[in-house]
């Protein structure tokens, strides 16, 4: 059976010999997630660190990581964003945009490393691509003095990462979409909140990408610890649920009946210094073990609350997918 085969059970919630087994690694430093456009290199060396480690370990589904094009581009002749007027330099762009077609050829290129396998492309929800230009505290500090233009950056951002979403399904052959969402800061953005102003941006983006029949993979990121109310999400029109579980303290078990039954994925900790880094081969084995015993062998996929620290040895996420078979 190939991995193909075998994570299309999983999204059929059938029983599977052996349940999937996908962590993610960035390939690049932090400071260079957003450099795609100005560092020539940065592609490549985004291509050869899957290839590393596609041929080195060879997950059962693929993130493609979009490291190098975190940032949403600014319109020509913009250098940053330091005051709210700035934000005009932010707007809807369409699938000609060279940040579009680099990234259509990443898909392009890392597809090909590996035949036979499902590959969702990593993209950030609009309200955290603009978190990353201009930082959480004054993303809620200008969401306080001036909604309006915030959440009309916010809008115009949305409609170019659906371009780019449907862009690598159609052009770039992506099976489908890895969206990382996360409520900015669930004490001061309430749920309601959420669901009128931001929800609405990311919900269109998982549409596009099932326009252009594409399967998408929502992530409730709890990066840093951020905590989000996973009752939010619970309509989302994905396919797989992904999200923090050490973090929000939902097993994947409760988790599958909180989504109503629809495929999981997750489990394990990932940050430095967890199980996967520091711990021997029965106790991530016992692990890995004790999670399918709580959330049961169909419509799992075993991978970590987000991703895992650079230069975890292979041999360890191994121990995972041999503890992974019946």
């Amino acid at each position: 059976m190939t991995d193909r085969e075998l994570v299309e059970k999983v999204l059929n919630c059938e029983s599977v010999e052996r349940v999937p087994v996908g962590f993610w690694f960035h390939f690049l430093a932090d400071a260079e997630t957003g450099n795609g456009l100005s560092d020539h290199t940065i592609l490549e060396r985004n291509v050869q660190g899957h290839r590393e480690y596609l041929t080195g370990f060879g997950p059962d589904l693929v993130k493609i990581m979009s490291d190098g094009y975190f940032t949403y581009p600014l319109a020509d002749g913009a250098m940053d964003i330091r005051e709210i007027g700035d934000l005009g330099a932010l707007e809807a762009i369409g699938k000609g945009h060279v940040w579009i077609r680099d990234q259509v050829r990443l898909v392009q290129e890392v597809r090909a490393i590996k035949p036979g396998t499902f590959y969702f492309y990593n993209v950030f929800s609009p309200a955290t691509t603009l978190r990353f230009m201009i930082g959480r505290p004054r993303l809620l500090e200008w969401l306080g003095r001036d909604r309006r233009a915030v959440l009309g950056a916010i809008s115009r951002i949305g409609e170019g990462l659906k371009a780019l979403s449907q862009a690598v399904i159609r052009e770039g052959q992506a099976d489908g979409l890895y969206l990382s969402v996360q409520n900015p800061d669930q004490g001061r953005l309430g749920d309601g909140f959420y669901l009128e102003h931001l929800a609405p941006g990311e919900l269109d983006i998982l549409e596009g990408a099932n326009k252009a029949k594409g399967r998408s993979i929502l992530h409730i990121c709890g990066y840093g610890g951020v905590r989000n109310n996973l009752a939010v999400y619970r309509d989302f029109p994905a396919n797989v649920f992904s999200w923090a579980a050490n973090v929000e303290e939902v097993s994947l078990g409760q988790g599958r009946r909180l989504f109503g039954g629809r495929p999981v994925l997750g489990g394990f900790p990932n940050t430095s210094g967890s199980l996967l880094q520091t711990g021997d081969r029965r106790a991530i084995e016992d692990f890995t073990r004790r999670l399918l015993e709580e959330a049961g062998r169909e419509g799992v996929i075993i991978g970590a609350d987000c991703t895992i620290p650079q230069g975890i040895p292979y041999e360890r996420l191994e121990w995972v997918r041999h503890a992974a078979r019946r």
